[in-house]
């Protein structure tokens, strides 16, 4: 008799806790309640179950990157609420940024769109690194499956199948909590350079020659970006427009090659006959 097919597709490779039926009929008693631990040889004497012993769990390691992510997210915290520090970080950006993309002022939107895009890039770095991509396709598909079970639980009124889905639902939070916690590491780049680019736009645009700061933007229509519209600075829209389409294309890029790369996504080589 062959053995029962495997589940498809890589997601499906790591099985799932069985997830309870939500039928009306009383599930059976179970009878192996009180069943002790101990063995009976053959002799009629009991003879006790060695029970494995588990290591105590070490010191948490100590690891560079998230040390390095969670000062930045402090960082940028400090610098919303301190201008002089925001200033500062954001001068010191300057000293990079300046020889590389100022062109000497003459280029400002050329400048905010190669900004935008570095700054959208180690965005995008930092946020495909602290997340996992299968993982959260995983739980996707478990929550998708789980949430029906659960709110028929809830109607039904029986205790025993709320408490049958209860132990699942533990785990799909506790899954979910660590997608969380993965994509807040990658936030704290992404809410440092934010402050940092956004600032040294300002001050490139406030020292630069006065005659660039009047530039044709769209339709021929020329526009002072130090100006307001309605209430908004035009340079912080026009920086925006460059920043938001790098952040959905640069993202969706880095996911795709890292699904692409992924040992379980990997399809077997063909094997020779």
């Amino acid at each position: 008799m062959s053995p029962p097919p495997e589940p498809a597709g890589p997601i499906a490779a790591k099985s799932e806790k069985p997830l309870p039926s939500t039928d009306d009929e009383e599930e059976d008693e179970e009878t192996d309640a009180g069943q002790e631990d101990d063995t009976e040889s053959p002799g009629g004497e009991s003879t006790p179950v060695e029970k494995p012993t588990v290591a105590p769990a070490g010191p948490p390691q100590f690891k560079v990157s998230n040390f390095i992510l969670i000062f930045l997210f402090f960082l940028g915290i400090w610098m919303l609420f301190d201008t002089a520090a925001r200033m500062q970080v954001a001068q010191g950006l300057g000293y990079l940024l300046y020889p590389a993309f100022g062109f000497n002022g003459r280029f400002p939107l050329l400048t905010m769109a190669l900004i935008g895009l570095l700054q959208m890039l180690f965005s995008a770095i930092a946020y495909n690194y602290t997340t996992d991509w299968v993982e959260q396709a995983r739980v996707q598909a478990h929550a998708k499956a789980i949430r029906p079970l659960q709110m028929a639980a809830v109607r039904s009124g029986k205790r025993h199948h709320q408490e049958a889905i209860k132990p699942h639902m533990n785990d799909l939070n506790a899954r979910q909590s660590r997608l969380m916690i993965g994509q807040l590491k990658g936030m704290a780049v992404t809410w440092f350079l934010l402050i940092a680019m956004y600032t040294w736009v300002y001050i490139f645009l406030t020292t630069t020659n006065p005659v660039t700061k009047t530039t044709v933007v769209l339709f021929g229509a020329q526009v002072d970006l130090l100006a307001n519209l309605w209430i908004i600075p035009a340079w912080f829209l026009v920086f925006s427009l460059y920043t938001l389409p790098f952040n959905l294309i640069l993202r969706r890029v880095f996911k795709h090659v890292s699904l692409r790369s992924h040992p379980m996504l990997q399809s077997p080589a063909p094997s020779n006959p």
